[in-house]
């Protein structure tokens, strides 16, 4: 008996949304663009997540020399720094080192950096820290110390770029919901309103089915459905999309952005950000139904 009821709100569903085809595939079509909204958001924000915890795995911090310090005064420098305890390795960069990394990295700026006609990368000591997890305020301090020395110009410490990039991938997440969020809302009153005139289209069926006695709850059982397998639908096609972003982004734009192509990147859902999108799709399409049942049928 469960099993008939199954498949006749199935089927009663499945009916309605050929039926009505034109007007739910302009639902599909909007709670598609929603979560894909959502899903590219999530995706860059986990690519700048992964960023930075790569960045703080490998602790460096490096010490920018003025040029024109001698040899033995940079290795005076260098040896002062290996010898700290918090250093597990010392490299050091030339300026033909760096120029030649910077071009690597930059291509597109090449020609600006030949017409330059100078070098203008400094010599530079990058120190890889032992521990990952070491205080700040120990690195603080270590950094304190090795600028008291004259020829230190300047200090990149990674763990404040890892920061910097997590918090960035918080504001991408939370910018990614918002604008998600206000058409997720509009796909609730797109699906509220198509349920309502699906409703009101089969408004001779629904009273037959009243008059044999069927109850208000087995009425709206398949417009819940229709409402469900509309959002599941829409959510589920755009991770199709997302995905497709995901492997065509990076061969549109080559190796346009050098080494910023690493942070303005995308990186694929986790499996809990994806049931979590399918849920919710499930979601939008139940509520919006729920809300034009409640209001059309007086439940």
């Amino acid at each position: 008996m469960i099993l008939q009821k199954a498949k006749y709100f199935l089927k009663e569903a499945l009916n309605s949304l050929w039926q009505f085809k034109i007007r739910h595939v302009f639902s599909l079509t909007i709670i598609c663009l929603s979560f894909v909204i959502v899903g590219v958001f999530l995706s860059l924000s986990n690519n700048l997540r992964f960023r930075a915890r790569e960045l703080s795995k490998n602790l460096m911090v490096v010490f920018y020399l003025h040029k024109d310090l001698t040899a033995s005064e940079r290795g005076l420098i260098e040896d002062e720094i290996r010898h700290s305890p918090l250093v597990d390795s010392v490299r050091a960069v030339g300026p033909e080192e760096a120029s030649e990394k910077f071009i690597e990295d930059f291509p597109e700026l090449k020609d600006i950096l030949l017409n330059l006609n100078i070098n203008p990368f400094p010599p530079s000591i990058e120190a890889s820290l032992k521990d990952p997890g070491l205080p700040t305020e120990k690195i603080i301090q270590f950094i304190a110390e090795v600028k008291k020395n004259s020829g230190v110009e300047d200090v990149q410490f990674n763990r404040e770029w890892a920061e910097k990039i997590r918090s960035l991938g918080r504001l991408t997440e939370a910018i990614g919901f918002f604008l998600g969020g206000i058409l997720v809302l509009a796909s609730f009153f797109i699906v509220s309103n198509v349920i309502k005139l699906n409703v009101l289209a089969r408004k001779s069926e629904i009273e037959i089915l009243r008059l044999v006695g069927a109850t208000n709850t087995f009425i709206r059982i398949p417009f819940l459905l229709e409402g469900m397998i509309l959002g599941v639908a829409g959510s589920c096609l755009s991770l199709l999309v997302v995905f497709f972003l995901i492997k065509l982004f990076p061969l549109y734009l080559g190796s346009s952005l050098g080494a910023l192509q690493e942070i303005v990147g995308f990186r694929y859902l986790t499996q809990t950000q994806v049931l979590a999108l399918i849920f919710g799709g499930g979601c939008v399409g139940f509520l919006g139904s729920l809300s034009s049942l409640a209001r059309f049928l007086r439940m």
